[in-house]
């Protein structure tokens, strides 16, 4: 008999890897969106860090996109738990269409925000200061303001969709007492 990798996610849970990056991810959203409506609402615009700000807004969202893309590859590697029992099949539906456009958003708003970044025609900025990120299109005002709509409103909706998710987590957790939070909570059994 093998050892179970602690790593790798079952039919009961997820791994430790596929739970690092989840709450990883969640905390940077977390995170950029707070950076992001102070920005938006020119909190920092007075502040001599105004550009270190914006750039670390920027270098992070770069960072979720990178994350969100290493999640994708190992979720499709190491799978998903299989659903708690007595799930209902509709609310399985539910779950997985939430999760897909949670994804989707996860990995669209950082690229509006790049593509949003690029088309503004500002000078490239350097990631985490390290090194200038490419830019994805020659300056377009049109597409600027195509991002930047897609950017922010992207995020309003990530917002209620994880609003959903935890909610749901949380009804299955308090009132249907089951699994479902759970295996997203603990690195062990």
């Amino acid at each position: 008999m093998t050892a179970r990798n602690p790593a790798r996610n079952t039919a009961e849970r997820w791994g430790w890897v596929s739970q690092a990056l989840h709450w990883l991810i969640a905390l940077l959203i977390l995170g950029l969106g707070v950076v992001g409506l102070c920005i938006a609402n020119h909190v920092f615009r007075q502040t001599p860090k105004f550009f270190w700000i914006w750039t670390a807004h920027k270098s992070l969202g770069i960072t979720v996109l990178v994350l969100m893309l290493v999640r994708l590859v190992w979720r499709l590697y190491a799978g998903a738990p299989k659903p708690v029992p007595n799930t209902p099949a509709w609310q399985h539906a539910i779950a997985v269409a939430t999760h897909a456009l949670i994804y989707a958003l996860a990995l669209a708003i950082p690229l509006s925000g790049w593509l949003y970044d690029s088309a503004s025609g500002l000078r490239p900025f350097k990631f985490f200061g390290q090194f200038n990120m490419p830019k994805l299109v020659a300056p377009d005002e049109g597409l600027r303001h195509v991002a930047h709509f897609l950017h922010e409103w992207g995020f309003w909706a990530l917002i209620a969709l994880v609003l959903l998710h935890a909610g749901a987590a949380l009804y299955h957790h308090l009132f249907l007492h089951d699994a479902t939070l759970k295996r997203m909570t603990s690195f062990t059994r």
